[in-house]
């Protein structure tokens, strides 16, 4: 049952992620900064059309990467990870909620690197250090997500060795 919640959360950031980068690359110039100097002008920069592939492959990248294990783990694809995993126990429905989950904090996490690219190259709607809280935000949901893999990984060590006994 929690992984449909993981899977809800993973559909939504894709969503939120699609919709505000095709929004960010129509607003942008051909021109696309990533850094600015003191002066508030271009340092770094990438043509548009790089911007927007590169975006997009990295995206789809991550996700695959990420997703596949979690596919694997609820199809039991391998002998393995059936008996490690096997379908309707608890702590198999967590970590493939975790899953999905922590692919959605990467998904928001690429989201709101996008909108702080927009917030550089468009100054007069955002200033880019508004985006402050969010570079705070980002590190502390990994960290709290990688504990939450940390806990699940030790709960299911335990439930192995007490079946052992």
């Amino acid at each position: 049952m929690y992984y449909r919640f993981g899977k809800v959360f993973h559909f939504i950031s894709v969503l939120v992620f699609t919709v505000s980068f095709l929004y960010i690359y129509a607003s942008l110039s051909d021109i696309v900064a990533y850094q600015l100097d003191e002066n508030g002008g271009f340092l770094k920069s990438v043509p548009k059309e790089t911007f927007f592939y590169s975006g997009i492959v990295l995206f789809i990248v991550l996700n695959v990467l990420m997703i596949v294990p979690g596919k694997m783990i609820e199809n039991g694809s391998t002998t393995n990870l059936k008996r490690i995993f096997p379908k309707g126990e608890f702590l198999s429905d967590v970590m493939i909620a975790w899953i999905y989950s922590f692919v959605g904090i990467i998904n928001i996490s690429l989201t709101i690197m996008t909108l702080f690219i927009h917030s550089i190259n468009n100054q007069n709607e955002i200033a880019s250090s508004q985006y402050n809280v969010f570079f705070y935000l980002i590190p502390v949901l990994f960290v709290v997500w990688i504990g939450g893999l940390f806990w699940i990984l030790i709960q299911k060590f335990k439930a192995v060795q007490a079946n052992s006994l």
